[in-house]
């Protein structure tokens, strides 16, 4: 246990007679504490008072004997530092909570829905176009055109005539597909604008052509005088369609939808202000470049750099109606303009944004128009 061990009396009673030069020095032991303990006695006996009893017990010179440790236990030791250092490197690591608490099992990612294909809504278009101005155009003298054009976008053993009487002639100026509404089984409604412009044959109470007599309302050969209808117009057509073996057909028989007489309300827009002064300064600047932009040369009168093509042949200048410049803008400033042009036997005004750019020569500095855009925003 490592405790001293037993000294008899008796021997101790025969040494203590003899004088402390007589006494002889513990030999010197090999392990440190030992050597300690020694020490540790020697200087217990130099500081003893003289006049201390012979007789009072010496304590050892060493005051434990140490044991060898079994290898076995210091193998143990060793090892559940090991195992508790390891512990804790693998918390460090991993996380406490995730000891506590551990993660939830990843559920099975569920694969993406796809989405359904859309509806192919230009090919749709392009067969209601095409049917929309065969339907709408007709020429009593020319019968069958109509029905072969129509008989390529309708089903086989369908009506080539389509409801129409065979009398009459109108004629399509223009066709633009609109809204595609979607329905069950690969079909659709498709809106379509037509330009028409027609002439029928008036009946008896029909207003004769300007410049035949009124008691008189029958051609030379007492037949009936064709009239003249209102000019072009816009009417709406709404087509059904089918996608069938690849292509679309028209199911049936369309119909005739009204066209508002106007667009909708605008809102409000922000007013602009006006750089008075920046206007006056500039505004020649901007006649003599429209007045070159329709002569054809806009390469002098416009900035370095800017790609400008003239107008056609046939359009002359007239005047700048109105120029104003935006205060807001930086190096660059934007502008509107309204100009007056020639064209057609008659005078059009139409409007732009221009932009303008400084451009420094010889040590002069002046505006010069760097691009243009039509209608204002």
């Amino acid at each position: 246990m490592g405790l001293p061990e037993p000294v008899d009396r008796n021997k101790q009673g025969l040494t203590a007679g003899l004088s402390r030069q007589d006494e002889k020095p513990a030999p010197q032991s090999a392990n440190p504490w030992e050597a300690a303990g020694a020490e540790l006695a020697a200087r217990d006996r130099a500081s003893a008072e003289p006049g201390e009893p012979a007789g009072r017990p010496t304590p050892p010179a060493v005051p434990w004997v140490p044991q060898d440790e079994n290898s076995g236990v210091v193998f143990a030791r060793r090892l559940g530092r090991g195992l508790l250092w390891a512990v804790v490197a693998l918390a460090a690591v991993t996380g406490v909570r995730a000891w506590v608490v551990p993660p939830k099992a990843p559920t099975a990612a569920s694969a993406p829905a796809q989405a359904a294909p859309s509806y192919p809504t230009a090919d749709a278009q392009a067969a209601a176009a095409r049917f929309a101005r065969a339907y709408l155009g007709w020429d009593e003298a020319r019968k069958e055109e109509r029905a072969a054009l129509l008989a390529s976008v309708l089903p086989v053993g369908a009506d080539s005539a389509m409801g129409w009487d065979g009398k009459g002639r109108q004629e399509v100026l223009a066709v633009q597909p609109g809204a595609v509404t979607p329905g069950e089984a690969a079909r659709a409604l498709v809106r379509v604008d037509v330009l028409i412009r027609s002439s029928s044959s008036a009946g008896p109470s029909a207003s004769p052509v300007p410049g035949s007599s009124a008691d008189s309302p029958a051609g030379p050969a007492g037949g009936t005088t064709p009239r003249v209808e209102p000019g072009a117009r816009w009417v709406g057509l709404d087509v059904p369609v089918v996608q069938a073996s690849g292509r679309f057909t028209v199911t049936g028989r369309p119909g005739l939808v009204g066209m508002p007489a106007a667009g909708p309300k605008l809102p409000d827009t922000p007013a602009v202000q006006t750089d008075a002064e920046l206007t006056g300064q500039t505004k020649g600047t901007v006649e003599k470049f429209f007045a070159a932009y329709a002569g054809g040369d806009t390469e002098s009168v416009s900035a370095p750099g800017a790609q400008l093509p003239a107008l056609p042949q046939g359009i002359e200048f007239k005047a700048l109606v109105s120029w104003s410049v935006d205060t807001s803008g930086n190096a660059d400033r934007s502008g509107t303009a309204q100009v007056s042009w020639a064209l057609g036997g008659a005078t059009v005004e139409v409007a732009y944004r221009v932009k303008l750019t400084r451009v420094s020569s010889s040590g002069a500095q002046r505006w010069q128009v760097a691009d243009i855009r039509g209608g204002t925003l």
